[in-house]
């Protein structure tokens, strides 16, 4: 468990109910999409983390072109590109970000792909 953790994560559709259990099981607050509005677009994705002042982790690469071209305003974005990924692979990759990352995450886009995590500002 990763004590004293209170940091907000947004868990976006298509990331996976078994990375909400280990977010929250290790001290996370968890806002699940598919629990508030599975339907709900990005943009107002976007907002809502913003308010709830949450990190997001997504799956769709729109969230670049909102944050890029449309200048939205975000507490961070983690974007996992991994296509066809299983669970338990989704879930390992987090688990290996979030312990020595999570302040570098916030408030900055973050892509992880092919085994390597980007930070921009």
């Amino acid at each position: 468990m990763i004590e004293g953790t209170s940091t907000s994560i947004v868990i976006d559709v298509g990331v996976g109910n078994i990375i909400e259990e280990w977010l929250f099981n290790n001290g996370y607050h968890v806002l699940a999409i598919r629990n508030t509005n599975p339907k709900m677009d990005d943009v107002d994705i976007i907002e809502y983390a913003r308010n709830e002042n949450a990190i997001i982790i997504t799956m769709y690469k729109d969230f670049g072109e909102l944050v890029y071209k449309n200048s939205s305003l975000h507490a961070g974005i983690q974007l996992l590109r991994l296509d066809d990924a299983v669970a338990e692979e989704k879930l390992s990759v987090i688990q290996d970000i979030f312990p020595d990352y999570l302040s570098q995450i916030q408030n900055n886009f973050c892509v992880y792909q092919n085994g390597k995590l980007r930070i921009r500002k």
